[in-house]
């Protein structure tokens, strides 16, 4: 793309857009505990959509006729990208990015009328019930499993790993309707309400202290025929589909950014008392910072060429692969700067409003946490090595 090209300044004009609303818009403690990486409750989250909500942004790669504001792909990753630069939350998607695209792609009327609306008004939020002890990355596993009877489902299993249920109103669930053919094509796709009799949901506390992930266990959770999206056994298209869209995002080059700034920053405050050649460390970031302009080259590259009506392709499974491994990285280096201060970690520092650590910068505890959480990045979505087999199988034919 030219630099003085008509689309080039539209995506410059776009660019400043997000940044204004950044500057002007979006709530400021959100944003302090966001740079401070700090954990977010359900009410920051909120705050953030509300702030959305005025330039019609909660959803703003929705098609118009659905409520969005039919962005392009560049568009949508130019918002994703600077926002976090900025220190915008993470959009929690699993109504606005996941559900509701697969909602208005292969729902029914009726569900669009009755889902789409509180989706975009953040009045319902939702969560995706996908992994299972035994099968998370080996998703065609899935045992729970939904035997219609008249004119309900009566489904029983259990789900784990289900981010952010404890504040969901519903979720959307892959289930086993038939044992007949391939393990995928006996998979449906429902939408249960999180408040039927025989739903329990039980926390996870993962490694940083924080409550991120929990169990579902569902016994005989009675699910109106209705709440089935689509086709009976046809479930495993609707998640590809949705899994693809979930790939796009997880390159997060504005986190990255940002996680590198603040590294930056902790050198120029205080020294290191574990790093002892400068020279060499400064190498190490100065190759971070490489992968990162690689990276957003890639992306830029692929949202400009994008056609959205059709399926990602591998290149979705190189930006998760190369974005995770990148987060992982500056996290690894951010505490190995940070030094003995890292060794020291109380949840209570990041589950707070302000910034505070019993040693070293203030920083610390969040720097500590984003490292810790950041583990789970290269699994979660379809772990690394399986977007490997994809680009394999897709290039190579292996």
């Amino acid at each position: 793309m030219m630099l003085n090209s008509p689309a080039f300044e539209a995506e410059q004009r776009f660019r400043q857009e997000v940044r204004d609303y950044c500057e002007n818009e979006l709530p400021r403690n959100v944003r302090d505990k966001v740079q401070a990486n700090l954990f977010l409750t359900k009410e920051d989250n909120l705050a953030f959509l509300r702030s959305l909500a005025p330039r019609g942004w909660v959803a703003g790669h929705w098609p118009r006729e659905h409520g969005g504001a039919a962005w392009t792909p560049l568009q949508r990753f130019v918002f994703e990208e600077e926002s976090m630069r900025c220190g915008a939350p993470w959009l929690i998607p699993f109504g606005v990015n996941y559900v509701g695209p697969v909602i208005y792609t292969f729902g029914s009327e009726a569900q669009k009328r009755r889902f789409l609306p509180p989706i975009l008004s953040s009045q319902e939020w939702w969560a995706q019930g996908y992994s299972e002890p035994g099968a998370g990355s080996d998703l065609a596993g899935l045992k729970t499993r939904a035997v219609r009877r008249g004119d309900r489902y009566v489904v029983s299993g259990q789900k784990i790993w289900t981010s952010y249920v404890q504040w969901a109103d519903w979720m959307f669930c892959l289930v086993r309707t038939s044992d007949e053919g391939r393990p995928q094509q006996g998979i449906s796709f429902l939408l249960i309400d999180m408040r039927s009799p025989g739903v329990q949901v039980r926390p996870i506390r993962t490694m940083d202290g924080c409550h991120h992930v929990n169990e579902v266990f569902l016994d005989e959770v009675e699910v109106p025929v209705e709440m089935l999206v689509g086709v009976e056994g046809k479930g495993w298209s609707y998640a590809k589909f949705l899994l693809s869209n979930e790939r796009i995002l997880s390159a997060e080059t504005g986190r990255a950014t940002r996680q590198l700034q603040h590294l930056r920053a902790l050198m120029a405050e205080a020294p290191s008392d574990a790093v002892r050649n400068l020279p060499v460390f400064e190498r190490r970031l100065a190759e971070l910072e490489l992968r990162l302009h690689a990276l957003r080259a890639f992306c830029l590259a692929y949202a400009r060429t994008m056609d959205p009506a059709a399926p990602p392709g591998v290149e979705a499974s190189i930006m998760k692969i190369r974005g995770t491994e990148l987060q992982q990285a500056i996290a690894e280096a951010t505490l190995d700067w940070l030094g003995a201060a890292a060794v020291v970690y109380d949840p209570l520092f990041v589950n707070a409003d302000t910034l505070a650590s019993p040693v070293g910068p203030a920083t610390t505890p969040g720097a500590v946490r984003e490292y810790l959480h950041g583990r789970a990045s290269t699994i979660y979505g379809g772990s690394n090595e399986i977007q490997r087999n994809i680009i394999s199988k897709a290039e190579l034919g292996l």
